[in-house]
């Protein structure tokens, strides 16, 4: 069974940077698009920003647009979450996740392996 491993996650405060990691043995980066998703108490899991391995083109969520950015290690098979000038709204649990094909796709329920997640919290 292909799992995802998520790291990086703590407890950081307002303003501060992060990286987040997925690491994603067993999935191929070249047919499969990658996604980190988040969630925070009692909200539904949105999406946070996709890798389509065609052209390497990243998508962003508006609130990720220009603190975010997403990024992969080919040799390593680990995609990255670069988190910058983080603020409290942005505490939830962090997942990566895949699908096959080539777009990145918005709902969750496009993507069909998950990781467990890694929690980050940000205090004011």
């Amino acid at each position: 069974q292909v799992m995802l491993a998520e790291s990086g996650g703590g407890l950081v405060q307002a303003g501060d940077s992060l990286r987040l990691s997925c690491a994603a043995p067993g999935v191929s980066f070249s047919t499969n698009t990658m996604a980190w998703f988040r969630q925070a108490p009692g909200k539904e899991r949105e999406f946070v920003s996709g890798f389509s391995w065609l052209g390497g083109r990243a998508d962003y969520a508006d609130f990720a647009k220009g603190r975010f950015t997403v990024s992969r290690d080919n040799d390593k098979n680990t995609m990255y979450l670069q988190m910058n000038g983080v603020i409290p709204e942005d505490t939830a649990i962090y997942y990566c996740a895949a699908k096959a094909g080539s777009t990145t796709s918005r709902p969750a329920s496009a993507y069909k392996i998950w990781g467990q997640g890694t929690q980050v919290t940000v205090s004011s």
